[in-house]
């Protein structure tokens, strides 16, 4: 029996959060005494899960799964934990995960836990510590069924390495016809930018930017700092900037090392959704915006003086270290 990881990859390259899931994996299968099989679908080398303790692959290459497919992709995990005998089936909190983990626990009649942020605080009984309320508040959720399935949050563990003697493992499950009933058309990207899914910094910036003219700034501060850039609500809703930078509770929930707003009042439906990021620094001209309230560092000022400023002096620091 052991710890089944689903590996999330585009491309061909995995994820951030595939070795995160992995690192976590090998904590938990190391307190169990059993050991780590991920599966992988059209990831092609799949040898550096090994550094972060992955000691068996599952490789599905199947060109009809190039695009995700929930129920199809369902199907595949739930088939590996069959193989596998797997009694805990590890997900990360993508978008892609949290509409497949509820359909393969389902599948193997699994007790199911989202949102995950630490390491299981009991394993008898089998209890985790989940965020609750728009991440305002935590609970202790205990899965007394046979199978367990949880979705582990983004930035919650962290990447170890902690290398492992892994093998390989081709892997065709059943999958039928039935189960494309959804197919991917067409999907748009970003491309040259960290995006807002990968990104341990994200810089985001609201109305109080006064048009989408003023955002070169906000990109060269992205730029310097290795970051995602995103936007706010009414930003978006304006054709300021696109839909997929709306971060929130309504957009793309984020979990950074470090979020910082510039020009974004705070409305609660923002704050829920990023939260749950470690670092929250906040600029505005308002010294009552709701966003201090939450913040960790705020500098109340004109953000075309300090934007600017920060980023010369970020570019000076990196260029004496």
């Amino acid at each position: 029996m052991s710890i089944l990881i689903y590996a999330e990859s585009a491309e061909g390259k995995f994820k951030k959060v595939a070795f995160e899931l992995a690192s976590y994996a090998k904590k938990v299968a190391g307190d169990l005494g059993t050991s780590v099989t991920a599966l992988t679908v059209n990831a092609g080398d799949v040898s550096e899960l090994s550094k972060y303790g992955v000691d068996k692959v599952l490789k599905i290459n199947n060109d009809k799964l190039n695009g995700f497919t929930a129920k199809a992709f369902a199907q595949a995990v739930k088939q590996a934990a069959q193989q596998e005998n797997t009694k805990l089936v590890l997900l990360s909190s993508t978008t892609d995960s949290m509409y497949l983990a509820p359909l393969v626990a389902v599948a193997l009649e699994a007790g199911f836990a989202s949102n995950v942020v630490d390491l299981p605080v009991s394993t008898t009984p089998f209890q985790v510590k989940r965020t609750a309320f728009s991440n305002k508040a935590f609970n202790i959720t205990e899965i007394t069924t046979d199978v367990k399935v949880l979705c582990i949050a983004k930035n919650s563990y962290g990447i170890v390495e902690n290398n492992a003697s892994m093998t390989t493992e081709d892997f065709n499950p059943s999958i039928s016809d039935s189960d494309f009933g959804v197919k991917v058309e067409s999907i748009e990207k970003s491309s040259g930018k960290v995006t807002i899914a990968d990104a341990d910094i994200v810089v985001s910036a609201g109305r109080g930017l006064k048009g989408p003219e003023n955002w070169g700034m906000i990109e060269e501060l992205a730029s310097t700092l290795g970051a995602a850039t995103a936007c706010s609500k009414p930003v978006s809703d304006l054709g300021w900037r696109p839909h997929g930078e709306h971060v929130g509770q309504t957009g793309k929930p984020v979990a950074t090392n470090l979020y910082i707003a510039v020009g974004i009042s705070g409305a609660i439906q923002h704050i829920a959704g990023i939260n749950s990021s470690k670092v929250k620094v906040v600029i505005n001209t308002d010294a009552e915006a709701p966003f201090f309230k939450v913040a960790d560092y705020g500098i109340v000022g004109d953000a075309f003086d300090i934007v600017p400023r920060l980023t010369e002096k970020i570019k000076s620091f990196k260029a004496q270290n």
